[in-house]
């Protein structure tokens, strides 16, 4: 068996485990939307790049609010996340061209959330035959764009 390593991801992995306040709360305000690769900001929400992509122009929608279930969600932000998810979604199609796009949350740890403490909207283009066997034999992705090259191209949509 063959085995392809990923030491970034341990780091990452370790961090997050670490890490004592919210990811999704901190980002913003550290004021260097470039260095955190945020790519939009608008009233209740902000469009943020996914730091481990599964195809490039994976981004997330995340409210400004720390909260970890959708019905929680004031209305206004709700409602803005919604705008922003179509607004991203001209962006990717624009941009990336993509056959198809994923759209969703994963709310909670056994649903599958990274950071289940506060919701986000992941939304990304897809292709066919986007998941190959690197992907699904190999648990490996092989992205050919650089996150900055990625921020550059959607940052210049909004």
């Amino acid at each position: 068996m063959d085995h392809l390593f990923s030491p970034w991801r341990y780091t990452y992995i370790k961090q997050a485990d670490a890490a004592t306040g919210c990811i999704f709360c901190e980002l913003p305000k550290q004021g260097d939307d470039a260095a955190t690769f945020i790519v939009h900001r608008a009233k209740h929400n902000y469009i943020i790049l996914n730091a481990y992509p599964y195809t490039n122009g994976h981004v997330m929608v995340v409210p400004y609010a720390h909260v970890d279930e959708y019905h929680l969600l004031s209305a206004e932000s709700a409602i803005e996340m919604t705008t922003l998810c179509q607004r991203i979604e001209v962006a990717l199609r624009e941009v990336y061209q993509p056959q198809g796009i994923n759209m969703g949350m994963n709310i909670g740890k056994a649903a599958g959330a990274g950071v289940a403490g506060h919701i986000h909207m992941h939304v990304l283009p897809r292709w066919g035959a986007d998941a190959n066997f690197m992907t699904t034999i190999g648990e490996t992705r092989v992205l050919p764009e650089a996150l900055t090259t990625t921020y550059e191209r959607l940052r210049g949509k909004f």
